[in-house]
C-alpha cells in the first residue's frame, strides 16, 4: 500500500480537512498517476453533504483527474510512465453485460464502479476514494489520454462536465443546421453550448437570470431567452430539435417541450434532489417528442468527446483553487458564484 495526502469529509457536516488515505499497489494491469489537477463537480457536493443518499465516510470526493503516470503494470499496454492520462467518473465495472461490451460502461448492469463513495469488488470491497488527493491507482482500461497541448488543469472538468453534454448530442446526432437548447449556464452548460457549437448547432440558452445573456454570447450562443419571460418563451415555442437540461433544481419542464419542433427530444443532465413536477404526456404526443436522460459516457466515448476537444480548441473555463479554500469553493458553487468551474491544485494537498 502507498499513502498519500488527501482531503475528505468525515460526515455530512465536517467539510473537507486534511487526510492520509492508502493506494494499493499497482498490479499487473493498472496505471498509477501522481495527481495534477481535479475538478470540483456538483455532484461532490450532494455526495458528501449526503444530499443523495448517506455518504460512506470517510469519503475522499473527485472524478475529474488528470495527472503523470508514475508506474504502469507488467501487463499494460498503451500507457508508458510519463505520459499525462485522466480518470472520470468510474474506475470500474462488470465488463461482461451487455452494456459494458458495447462500450457504455457507465449504464453496467452491475453498477458501474464510480471514482469515489462505491465498493471496489476487485479490491477486497473497499470504498474507492477520489480525485482530492495526491495520487491514485486505477485499472488501464478505465484511463484515457490527455491530447497533446492540451492546458491540464483546463481540461479535467472535461472528464466530467465535458462527456456528461458530449455524449447525449452524438446520441441525438446533432450536427450542422440543427438546433439545440440548453437550460442553465453553469458547468455543465457551458460545455453543452461550446460542443453543440463545435457540432455546427445553433444554440439557445435558457436562464433564468438577464444579466447572463452576455457571458452566454461569448461562449458562441446564438439566441438567448430568458425562461422567466413570458414573451420570450412564446417566441420560441416549435423551434428546437433538441434541449439539454443541465440544472440540478428542481424546475417545470412542461415550459421547454414547448420549444420544441416535432420529434424534438429534452435529455435530463441535472439531478436535482427533490421531486420534479411531472410532465405532461399531452406534450409529447402532440408532436411525438422524447423526454430521457443521460449519464457521463463510456471509456471510448470520453476519449473520443477529448479528441474532439482538442480538434477544436474545446476548454473549460476554471477557476483554480488551492486545497485551503475547498470549503469555500463548495459554498460557492451552492450559490451559483462560480464562472464556470473550480479546479483543485493537487500541488497544494
Amino acid at each position: 500500500m502507498t499513502h498519500v495526502k488527501a482531503y475528505a469529509a468525515t460526515s455530512a457536516t465536517s467539510g473537507l480537512r486534511p487526510s492520509t488515505i492508502e493506494r494499493r499497489e499497482t498490479g499487473a494491469h493498472d496505471v498509477a498517476i501522481d495527481i495534477e489537477f481535479c475538478g470540483l463537480c456538483h455532484s461532490d457536493v450532494h455526495t458528501i453533504r449526503s444530499e443523495w443518499g448517506q455518504a460512506k465516510y470517510p469519503l475522499v470526493p473527485g472524478h475529474e483527474i488528470v495527472g503523470i503516470i508514475s508506474r504502469v503494470g507488467d501487463s499494460v499496454e498503451g500507457f508508458t510512465v510519463g505520459q499525462r492520462v485522466g480518470v472520470g467518473c468510474m474506475v470500474d465495472s462488470c465488463r461482461e453485460c451487455d452494456s459494458c461490451l458495447e462500450g457504455f460502461e457507465q449504464y453496467c448492469e452491475a453498477g458501474m464502479v464510480g471514482t469515489y463513495g462505491a465498493a471496489d469488488k476487485r479490491n477486497g470491497g473497499t470504498i474507492t476514494q477520489g480525485g482530492y488527493s495526491q495520487g491514485i491507482v486505477v485499472d488501464e482500461n478505465y484511463v484515457v489520454h490527455i491530447p497533446e497541448g492540451m492546458d491540464p488543469a483546463a481540461t479535467a472538468p472535461l472528464l466530467c462536465a465535458g462527456v456528461t453534454t458530449y455524449s447525449p448530442l452524438r446520441y441525438l446526432d446533432v450536427q450542422e443546421g440543427d438546433t439545440v437548447g440548453v437550460i442553465g449556464l453553469g458547468g455543465l452548460g457551458h460545455m453543452a453550448v461550446k460542443i453543440a457549437k463545435a457540432l455546427g448547432a445553433t444554440v439557445t440558452v435558457f436562464t433564468t437570470s438577464p444579466a447572463k445573456a452576455s457571458a452566454a454570447f461569448a461562449l458562441g450562443a446564438d439566441n438567448v431567452v430568458v425562461s422567466t419571460d413570458s414573451d420570450d418563451m412564446a417566441g420560441a415555442q416549435h423551434s428546437l430539435n433538441a434541449i439539454l437540461d443541465t440544472v440540478a433544481a428542481v424546475h417545470d419542464l412542461n415550459p421547454y417541450l414547448r420549444t420544441l419542433a416535432r420529434d424534438g427530444a429534452l435529455i435530463q443532465l441535472g439531478l436535482p434532489s427533490e421531486k420534479m413536477p411531472p410532465v405532461d404526456p399531452g406534450l409529447l404526443i402532440r408532436k411525438r417528442l422524447a423526454y430521457g436522460g443521460s449519464l457521463i459516457g463510456g471509456i471510448a466515448e470520453t476519449q473520443e468527446m477529448l479528441d474532439f476537444c482538442a480538434e477544436h480548441g474545446i476548454l473549460s473555463d476554471i477557476e483554480m483553487v488551492s486545497a485551503a479554500e475547498l470549503d469555500e469553493a463548495y459554498d460557492r458553487m451552492v450559490a451559483g458564484d462560480v464562472k464556470y468551474r473550480f479546479v483543485l491544485d493537487a500541488s497544494t494537498l
